[in-house]
């Protein structure tokens, strides 16, 4: 299967660049380059981009609203947005995790692994760079908001130690070592709960793992 990648970014260079690394993987293909997130919008949408690469800071439309839109779209239900930030510090993840991005990557990574993590968040496996990610959201969703999906209350005992453990950067694998379960019953418990709180992918399960305290900030 090609995993089909929109490049949303206002640098040229930097899109020319990301275009002739994605292009050199057998399994992936550029479909559309925005230099706008209104671009990034219209051609997620005319070009049935798989995932966008999006980058936070463009004109008319930055990539948070951007994203914003394509998660709002129901035409766009399967479309996974990857965003870019020059730090892994930058408050703008949080939101863009809550707009219904998949996770986040630093622009300075290797170029294997951002390969890797495209290939990652299309798959809607795994939330990217789980550390970093956990270290955003414990600092900036300290404050009281509402949750982006529905509460924990919903779920079992069981189901809620998976989203816990989903919510540390465990895949189903190590959930199920951890929990003594086999990957597929581990697979089956992550589908299920995210139907539960009618949650996108495993990015807005550890919103809501964080948003609700079922997971305190530096929690093991």
């Amino acid at each position: 299967m090609t995993v089909r990648v929109l490049l949303a970014d206002d640098q040229t260079l930097v899109r020319e660049a990301f275009a002739m690394l994605v292009e050199s993987a057998p399994d992936m293909q550029v479909v559309g380059q925005a230099a706008t997130g209104r671009q990034a919008a219209e051609l997620a949408r005319t070009e049935r981009a798989d995932l966008v690469v999006m980058d936070i800071r463009m004109p008319d439309l930055d990539g948070i609203e951007a994203t914003r839109l394509i998660a709002a779209d129901d035409d766009l239900a399967g479309v996974r947005v990857l965003v870019l930030t020059t730090y892994d510090t930058d408050e703008n993840v949080v939101d863009a995790l809550r707009a219904g991005a998949s996770g986040f990557l630093v622009k300075d990574t290797r170029p294997a692994e951002l390969l890797d993590a495209i290939r990652t968040v299309a798959a809607g496996e795994a939330l990217l760079s789980p550390g970093p990610t956990a270290r955003l959201i414990e600092r900036f969703l300290r404050s009281p908001s509402p949750p982006a999906v529905a509460g924990p209350d919903c779920l079992s005992g069981r189901e809620r130690q998976v989203l816990a453990l989903v919510a540390r950067g465990l895949n189903n694998t190590e959930i199920a070592e951890s929990l003594g379960l086999s990957p597929l019953t581990a697979k089956t418990h992550v589908s299920r709960i995210m139907g539960k709180l009618g949650a996108r992918d495993r990015a807005q399960l550890v919103i809501v793992a964080y948003e609700s305290g079922l997971v305190a900030p530096g929690s093991p």
